[in-house]
């Protein structure tokens, strides 16, 4: 309980994956990639309740095994590739609903952000209450490659329009600042994702992560690169 509010975190983990196989429960440093959301959430110093909200025995076992809570089997129909993550939200929105009622933080913590510390969590919580404004929060992080220097290649692969000629020999530090959201940590009152049946809306607002805690792994070149530089973190 944090000012008064329950602060409730649901962890997505369908079965299917066709990227990487069986990603959520791929071993990462010796543990299922699920298993470093699932402690980092537990790690978390507001944190009440941790629920993982999968469609697949196997993950659910695993899930169990590292602390977390699994009180329901997903509905086929939201672990489907066509699925929305929005419905996997409202859904894991209802069931707490059935527990708590509507008064309640909902955070949602992707497994494919392994790199994410507990200390990203809590952070992004306290940015919520600090900002009288806000209602949800969604982590960014700054773009790797910078959208100015990208472009359309036409079929002749001639460059001569490709991008902007005020852009095209400026330093990187000389452009604005670009951000993308990075997939690790999206929160908010539950209400107020409810309503707008979404995370974003007018009183949404950033929690900005650096780069190297911002791997959203969707290949095996992401797993790979995840893998690297958590045993550096490690070592």
């Amino acid at each position: 309980m944090y000012k008064g509010k329950r602060i409730l975190a649901l962890i997505p983990a369908r079965g299917g994956s066709k990227g990487l196989p069986r990603k959520n429960i791929k071993p990462l440093l010796g543990k299922p990639l699920i298993a470093w959301t699932i402690e980092q959430a537990k790690a978390s110093k507001y944190i009440d309740k941790v629920v993982v909200s999968t469609d697949d025995e196997e993950i659910a076992e695993v899930a169990k095994k590292y602390g977390a809570e699994v009180p329901f089997l997903r509905p086929k129909e939201l672990a489907t590739d066509e699925a929305r993550g929005i419905d996997v939200v409202l859904h894991g929105i209802g069931y707490f609903k059935s527990l708590y009622g509507t008064d309640f933080i909902f955070v949602y913590l992707q497994p494919t952000s392994p790199l994410r510390r507990s200390e990203d969590i809590d952070n992004a919580i306290e940015e919520l209450f600090s900002n009288p404004k806000a209602k949800a929060i969604i982590s960014v992080c700054e773009v790797e490659h910078h959208p100015l220097w990208t472009g359309v290649l036409p079929e002749d692969k001639c460059l001569a329009n490709f991008i902007n000629k005020e852009v095209a020999d400026k330093n990187r530090q000389e452009l604005p600042k670009y951000y993308r959201i990075n997939g690790a940590i999206y929160l908010g009152f539950a209400d107020y994702i409810e309503n707008n049946k979404s995370f974003f809306g007018e009183n949404t607002y950033a929690y900005v992560m650096p780069v190297e805690r911002s791997i959203d792994v969707d290949n095996i070149v992401d797993f790979k690169l995840a893998e690297l530089i958590l045993k550096e973190r490690c070592v």
